[in-house]
């Protein structure tokens, strides 16, 4: 029975562990191989020419930030389950910035899918010249850079809550908690 209850918080964290890679690895695909490769800084045609030429790729990241938040919500769960018994409320405090953190990034995700809309063929655009659609799609772009920006005010408070219960929990090394409060003071 001892060894059943050893091991429950170990397969808990091995399993946000496990939600944290994939969460990395979709945020930097859609952030580094989508939107870095497709827009051109301060270039709206350019920008709007490489979406529409590479739109399964686009769409594709869009996919990985919505499994990015998924994954992440799972991340969330799994560590305020595992830091309750270190600290109920500040793990409940901890959840709660994650949480407001990725409301943040889901309601900004719009902002990724706004350029298809603007330079799509809809009738109504018609009304509107295609460098203006252009623009407001890189504009679009700009605000959802801005989103992630202020999702991380909240993630950087998630990040040295957490790392003060890492610290404080024993069965992980402190040295990962100094880091986690480290990256979210950064």
């Amino acid at each position: 029975m001892d060894g059943t209850v050893e091991a429950s918080p170990r397969l808990r964290a091995r399993t946000a562990g496990a939600f944290y890679l994939i969460t990395i690895i979709t945020g930097v695909f859609a952030e580094v191989f989508v939107r870095g490769a497709l827009v051109v800084r301060d270039d709206a045609a350019a920008t709007a020419a490489n979406i529409l030429a590479h739109e399964p790729l686009y769409r594709l990241g869009l996919a990985a930030d919505l499994v990015m938040l998924t994954s992440y919500v799972a991340v969330t769960l799994l560590f305020y389950d595992l830091f309750k018994p270190v600290g109920a409320s500040l793990s409940l405090l901890a959840a709660f910035f994650s949480l407001l953190g990725i409301a943040v990034l889901a309601v900004n995700s719009l902002n990724h899918l706004a350029p298809l809309l603007l330079l799509g063929d809809a009738h109504y655009l018609g009304a509107f010249h295609p460098a203006q659609l252009q623009a407001l799609a890189l504009l679009f772009l700009r605000m959802h850079a801005r989103g992630y920006s202020i999702a991380g005010v909240y993630f950087g408070i998630y990040c040295i809550v957490i790392g003060h219960l890492v610290f404080r929990s024993g069965f992980l090394p402190r040295i990962l908690g100094v880091l986690m409060a480290i990256g979210g003071a950064g």
